[in-house]
């Protein structure tokens, strides 16, 4: 059975996720202190393994403690890349397209995926390999940055699935993705 493929992402009002230098600190600046994780604790208990690209995960490693513990963790990327001692050794390095990753995973035992960062989100969008998206958006306009979205070659149609609204502003969304053939 093939695994559920789920993105959950936050990005500003005008939709962006970072800034161009990959700065994100935008996002805590406006979170105010506030205790509320906006469901990503059990959104990540629900997962079985991350996806992301070699960016995020250079991002990720100056967060200092590596925030997956044991979970399986592939990073997508072309180049070779050094695991520094504290990341775990269910972190591994894939060259693949989305479909064979998603199939891959799916014949180990997988049964849900988190997409995380731009270029890894744009590419199992265009290759038709995701199936929901939740998409935290931030009541902030930076202006310029590392959009969420990318050009398609195609329309992606969306079923709206359900809203939140936070306390802070900030609004989620969850949408599923109509794969079409």
């Amino acid at each position: 059975m093939k695994a559920r493929v789920s993105i959950y992402v936050a990005a500003s009002l005008d939709g962006f996720i970072a800034r161009k230098n990959g700065d994100i600190a935008w996002l805590d600046d406006h979170n105010n202190g506030s205790s509320e994780d906006y469901g990503y604790i059990q959104f990540m208990d629900s997962v079985d393994a991350l996806i992301m690209g070699r960016n995020t995960f250079e991002k990720i490693l100056t967060f200092g403690q590596w925030p997956y513990g044991d979970k399986p963790v592939i990073v997508l990327s072309t180049q070779a890349l050094r695991m520094p001692e504290r990341v775990p050794n269910t972190v591994r390095v894939m060259t693949t397209d989305p479909a064979t990753l998603v199939e891959s995973l799916s014949a180990e035992g997988a049964k849900h995926l988190y997409i995380d960062g731009g270029n890894t989100i744009q590419r199992f969008i265009a290759a038709g390999s995701a199936d929901e998206i939740t998409i935290t958006r931030i009541p902030i306009l930076i202006g310029k940055g590392i959009p969420l979205f990318g050009t398609l070659d195609r329309d992606i149609k969306l079923k709206h699935i359900e809203t939140r609204l936070f306390a802070n502003g900030f609004v989620q969304s969850r949408y599923q993705l109509i794969q079409q053939t």
